[in-house]
C-alpha cells in the first residue's frame, strides 16, 4: 500500500486535532521530529528490532520525541506515537508531516512565514516566533527557517511579499543611512 494512503487517516486526526486545540505548531514539531525518526536508518533498524518490546521502543521513541522538541509530550502526541508504533507505521510520518502541511495551507486562517537567521535557531526561539506571529495575526502559524550569517544578529521574517526586518544588519543600514542624510 502507498504511504500516502496509509498516511491521510493519521494526517487527518492530527490536523483535526491541531484545528480543535489551535495546536498547529506543536503537532508540527512533532511530526517533524517524526520524520526524522522515519528517515534515520538506525531509528528504523530499531523501531523493526524483534529484540525489543513494543512498550520498550515507545518509551525509546517518547524519551527521542521529548529530547528533540525539548518539552513532554502531551497525552495526545504520547498516543498518536503509541498507536504508530503499535500498527508499525512509523515510517508513514514523513507523509503525514507531507499531508499535514497541505492541510494547513489550505486551512483558510493559517500563515506560513519564512524566518532568516543569523544562526540557527532552537526550538524556544523557534516557538517563541511562532507565539509572537499567533498573537499579532490571530491564526495558526507554521513558519520554516533558513541560516543567513550575514545578517550578524536578528532575524527577517517573510510572508509572501510582506518583509519584517529585525536583523541588525538593517538597523545598522538605517543608521548609516540617516547619518549621512544628517551631513
Amino acid at each position: 500500500m502507498e504511504l500516502t494512503t496509509i498516511a491521510k487517516p493519521y494526517a487527518n486526526a492530527v490536523f483535526e486535532i491541531a484545528q480543535h486545540n489551535k495546536s498547529h505548531a506543536h503537532w508540527r514539531g512533532v511530526l517533524e521530529v517524526g520524520a526524522s525518526v522515519a528517515n534515520d536508518a538506525t531509528m528504523r533498524a530499531f523501531v523493526a528490532s524483534p529484540n525489543s518490546t513494543k512498550a520498550n521502543k515507545a518509551k525509546t521513541i517518547v524519551t527521542i520525541f521529548t529530547s528533540a522538541l525539548d518539552r513532554a509530550l502531551s497525552k495526545q502526541e504520547k498516543t498518536f506515537i503509541g498507536l504508530l508504533l503499535e500498527n508499525d507505521r512509523i515510517n508513514a510520518l514523513p507523509s503525514i508531516l507531507e499531508l499535514f502541511d497541505a492541510m494547513s495551507n489550505l486551512s483558510s486562517d493559517a500563515k506560513a512565514f519564512h524566518v532568516i537567521s543569523a544562526y540557527k535557531l532552537n526550538k524556544k526561539e523557534e516557538d517563541q516566533i511562532v507565539k509572537d506571529l499567533s498573537d499579532k495575526y490571530k491564526t495558526t502559524i507554521s513558519i520554516d527557517t533558513e541560516i543567513d550569517e550575514d545578517l550578524v544578529g536578528g532575524v527577517v521574517i517573510k510572508e509572501g511579499d510582506k518583509v519584517i526586518d529585525l536583523s541588525i544588519k538593517a538597523r545598522v543600514n538605517e543608521l548609516g543611512s540617516r547619518l549621512s542624510v544628517a551631513h
